[in-house]
């Protein structure tokens, strides 16, 4: 984990610089902020961020696309919870590569399900054309995010602010203009759907950016923006007043009441979670890491004991927690001991009752994900554990509580599902360097491809061959690859890598977010039940 860590930290520290240690400097000479230095204004100092995608697009493009180009996360401004995305005008002049939309519609998702402000800080020069197949057209291309615009002024009233910050040219000014309130900056802001050079070809006119649609046309002629601020800060420091000046629809924030600190320090996951993926551990010593001091009231703690099952808190927030024990267990059934992390037919069965209940109880469940999979073999299909499995999928599935989890170690097979894997729209997922998400590991893959020859093989007395032998080790290899955890953020599988010291911060401020929807969490968003065109 230390080792794991320490690479995690060079490559978050390498990604934040963007495009650059010079691109930094030139964005600043022109007068300009950088992104991270206009979060730096926006967000409430000291508090929690949590950078979603900061992976995302890392191990592509010869890593040209440092964040795919767009800094995205949730934070805190005037002690609010908001989403924030941000284009890194350092990277590319902040265009739109394909991952960036992925970003985008999950920062989206994210404030709508949790019903959360969202505060877009625009600089960008539109579409990357050479990649302009996996922008523009599709289902989930640039028009989606427009969609999601849309949905959220229509029927959801999710608070949408846009400062216009450097370019906004073509189709990406409707993000903008689809939002509730536009604010520009003298000098170096400009929107338009096209610029000076395409309005000469189009048009024959001569006409430069100010005039075209610099701050003064939008606030003084054209009326489409709202605001208008003489430099970045000035413009940070009115985007903090509107956000303070929000009414809460549902009540205050959740604040837990006091509450007891964890009875271990977070730095303990380092000892606690095993070097080597398949040696067990005490999930229990986690939990403690994680929980208030009260610790976790376990649900059923004698029946199916493979599964944790139970109750806590985390600052004071009562949560559900469903986490994989990773020891072996022998209880009062019948037949040989269970293997931690994996799922069986009883087991099943008392995770889906027990999200039923927390269901009912509106309580937000936590998954702490270490699941090596379902049981195979005769016993566990004569038992009904494909019904059993179902059962718990489908409780989960449709359980309209605040869903999230965190992945320890593995996240494999059709247990990966079970617990709240990424198909299913938890509000937030999040793993440790150590997680390993897969269909299987890749053993279990080189049994399934070669088993059969390595059969064959030993019945005839027989080794391996060189060629065989190398294209197993090439599997493996593959499959260590995919399987790590910074290959499933690069693609957006997870929101976020975070360091074991960071987790239990990271946890308050992601239930705090979910729990401004007091609404059902499914989907990307639940349309209430009085749309209409009228809203």
């Amino acid at each position: 984990m230390g080792e794991l860590a320490r690479e995690l930290l060079e490559l978050r520290s390498r990604l934040r610089l963007g495009g650059g240690t010079d691109r930094i400097r030139r964005q600043r000479d022109r007068g300009k902020l950088t992104a991270r230095d206009r979060l730096h204004h926006l967000l409430d100092p000291g508090a929690t961020w949590v950078e979603t995608g900061l992976l995302v697009a890392h191990d592509r493009y010869d890593g040209k696309a440092p964040g795919a180009g767009v800094v995205t996360g949730v934070g805190v401004v005037e002690g609010r919870e908001v989403v924030v995305v941000a284009n890194d005008a350092t990277v590319k002049a902040g265009s739109w590569w394909p991952e960036t939309i992925k970003k985008i519609l999950r920062a989206q998702e994210i404030a709508m399900r949790c019903a959360m402000p969202i505060i877009y800080l625009v600089d960008s020069a539109g579409v990357n054309l050479p990649y302009q197949g996996g922008v523009f057209p599709g289902q989930y291309g640039a028009a989606r995010i427009f969609q999601y615009n849309s949905i959220m002024r229509r029927y959801l009233r999710t608070p949408q602010f846009a400062a216009v910050m450097g370019p906004c040219i073509a189709g990406g000014a409707y993000l903008p203009a689809l939002s509730d309130v536009i604010l520009m900056v003298d000098g170096t802001s400009f929107m338009g759907l096209g610029g000076p050079n395409l309005v000469k070809g189009a048009t024959g006119q001569s006409v430069d950016r100010e005039t075209l649609g610099g701050a003064t046309v939008h606030t003084e002629v054209s009326g489409v923006a709202h605001y208008r601020a003489a430099n970045d800060e000035a413009c940070l420091a009115k985007l903090r007043a509107l956000v303070a000046d929000l009414p809460r629809q549902h009540g205050p924030s959740p604040t837990g009441a006091d509450f007891d600190p964890p009875v271990r320090p977070a730095e303990d996951l380092y000892a606690l979670i095993p070097d080597d993926h398949r040696r067990p551990y005490d999930m229990e010593a986690v939990l403690d890491a994680l929980l208030d001091g009260g610790g976790l009231t376990e649900f059923q703690p004698e029946h199916a004991a493979e599964l944790i099952c139970g109750t806590g808190s985390i600052a004071g927030i009562t949560v559900g927690v469903i986490a994989n024990r990773r020891t072996v267990v022998k209880d009062s059934r019948d037949g040989p001991p269970r293997f931690g992390g994996i799922i069986y037919t009883e087991s099943a069965d008392k995770a889906a009752y027990f999200i039923d209940t927390m269901n009912r109880q509106g309580t937000p469940i936590v998954f702490v994900q270490d699941v090596s999979g379902f049981m195979v073999g005769p016993d566990a299909e004569h038992s009904g554990i494909i019904r059993a499995g179902a059962r718990f999928v489908e409780a989960m599935a449709t359980a309209a509580v605040p869903k999230l989890v965190v992945t320890l170690n593995h996240a494999s097979g059709a247990g990966y599902y079970a617990m709240a894997g990424q198909g299913f729209d938890p509000d937030f997922i999040l793993t440790l360097p150590t997680g390993r998400m897969g269909v299987m590991e890749g053993e279990s893959a080189v049994m399934a491809l070669f088993g059969a020859r390595l059969e064959r093989l030993r019945a005839e007395g027989r080794e391996p061959d060189a060629e065989l032998t190398e294209q197993m080790d090439a599997v493996r290899a593959e499959y260590d690859r995919q399987l790590d955890a910074t290959f499933a953020a690069a693609r957006g599988f997870v929101d976020a890598v975070v360091l074991p010291e960071e987790l239990r911060d990271w946890l308050i401020l992601l239930l705090r977010a979910a729990l401004n929807n007091p609404g059902p969490h499914l989907g990307a968003f639940v349309l209430p039940r009085d749309v209409g065109g009228t809203s």
